[in-house]
């Protein structure tokens, strides 16, 4: 048994580690990426992000070529060839991967394919037998599928979002338990490329960490697109058989069973901790496992750090880049730091319509009890979006009253992943509805649609002052 030491330390080399120790070792610190997992390249590039929007266009390129008709197009026949879907996912994944594991093993940190596990708070022991000690570490290990306490769950074989993402074939029936952004995103590309797909979501509404509006809105397209939804629900038992597995559950006061080939668990994550052995480093964390930090991603241990979707608040990659990246430089002494500013948040579900949101919106500001303005425009009254077929949704903006100040921005409908950041760079100016105003906006664009709710708040601000407003 060998002992190494280093000034820091990055377990896991997802996005979070990765770029945690790109930026310790920039700064002079002694560095190590210890990750264990079979693969490398972290959960957005192997098992995340870049699998399922690859297959989600694809679904929505078929999805686009069987309404032709509605487009003046003689289409005779568009299905869906998983076998090729599969091998086009497989070979840009693969790139993606491998342009990750060349920038792992060519960089000037050391690379350690091993798992580790705390010993005491700066002493790691490894899977290989060898030990590491450091000064600073950084946890970046990610999560898991959850496995909630649902009668027969446990015992009845699942699909997790990683079996999904993977399939080559077109699955006869699915039932989806769960309504957040993997269950809907992937439903609704199991429903496009032919599969029977039943989604029974927990909460009253899918997205529930979306506003009930917004959520609303993709219901009803997930809805037109055959899935047939179930949202209020409790989950009373779940079973299987050699015809495939049997759910059943409590909707609108009665018992419904549904039935189908596969099942799909997609009732959330929960962070990768329970192998670390945290207790003995001193590290709290929440009764689900949530390393639990501070502003600069110190936990309770102040030389170990953590980011991600370990420590959340939210399980988005340039977050976790931004937390890694913060506790690195916070673990180099760089002075004058700042911690995450969360009133950019920056969310997207890539279901169709999309939902995207940033900045502070109407229910933290209501329990804030802070004023607002709010204005909206449906996509089913702008030329773009109606010509493009593009109906479901709407654009809402959020200003502060009297400088008319952007303070949020929510949008459902076509695009809304890229029109969301519209305001990203305003938000972090903090621009006004009338500097917004002042920028070209081209017609006829999906963009354009930005413009009229700006109007309307650059409008009410007017007003409340006693003038007028002259665009």
């Amino acid at each position: 048994m060998k002992t190494r030491t280093y000034d820091f330390v990055a377990l896991g080399g997802g996005s979070a580690g990765f770029n945690a120790a790109r930026v310790a070792v920039s700064l002079g610190l002694k560095t190590a990426v210890i990750d264990g997992a079979r693969e490398l390249g972290g959960l957005c590039i192997l098992r995340g992000c870049m699998p399922s929007k690859t297959l989600l266009y694809m679904a929505e390129v078929l999805h686009l070529a069987q309404k032709g008709k509605l487009f003046g197009l003689k289409i005779a026949s568009a299905r869906a060839d998983m076998k090729a879907i599969h091998a086009r996912k497989k070979r840009i994944i693969a790139e993606f991967a491998r342009y990750r594991q060349e920038a792992l093993t060519s960089a000037k940190f050391d690379l350690i394919r091993a798992h580790a596990r705390f010993a005491d708070a700066h002493t790691l022991e490894l899977s290989s037998g060898d030990r590491i000690r450091a000064k600073h570490i950084l946890i970046g290990t990610g999560s898991k599928v959850s496995v909630p306490p649902v009668p027969g769950l446990a015992e009845t074989p699942a699909w997790t979002s990683d079996e999904v993402l993977d399939l080559d074939f077109i699955p006869k029936s699915v039932i989806v338990l769960g309504g957040g952004i993997v269950a809907c995103e992937l439903a609704q590309f199991l429903q496009r490329t032919g599969t029977r797909v039943t989604l029974v979501q927990r909460s009253a509404n899918i997205l529930r960490d979306h506003s009930s509006a917004a959520s609303t809105v993709v219901q009803q397209a997930l809805v037109d697109d055959g899935i047939e939804l179930f949202a209020g629900t409790q989950i009373t038992r779940v079973a299987h058989s050699r015809r495939g597995v049997e759910v059943e559950f409590v909707h609108d006061g009665r018992k419904v069973v549904r039935r189908a080939a596969h099942l799909f668990n997609a009732l959330g994550r929960e962070p990768n901790t329970a192998p670390l052995n945290l207790a003995a480093a001193g590290v709290k964390t929440r009764p689900d496992g949530q390393i639990v930090i501070n502003q600069w991603q110190q936990t309770s241990a102040p030389h170990i750090y953590a980011a991600g979707d370990c420590s959340g608040p939210a399980e988005i990659v340039h977050i976790a880049i931004q937390q890694g990246e913060l506790a690195a430089r916070h673990a180099a002494g760089v002075k004058k730091l700042k911690p995450i500013d969360w009133s950019l948040l920056l969310n997207v579900v890539f279901t169709d319509p999309q939902l995207a949101t940033i900045g502070v919106l109407e229910e933290e500001l209501d329990d804030r009890g802070t004023p607002y303005l709010v204005a909206s425009y449906p996509f089913n009254d702008h030329g773009k979006s109606i010509l493009m077929e593009a109906n479901y949704g709407y654009v809402k903006v959020i200003a502060e009253p009297k400088r008319g100040r952007i303070l949020g921005a929510e949008i459902v409908g076509k695009d809304a992943g890229e029109l969301i950041h519209a305001f990203s760079g305003p938000l972090a100016m903090k621009a006004t509805v009338f500097d917004l105003l002042r920028a070209p906006w081209y017609h006829p664009t999906l963009a354009e649609i930005i413009t009229y709710p700006l109007e309307e708040l650059a409008e009410k601000i007017a007003e409340r002052k006693g003038a007028a407003f002259t665009p």
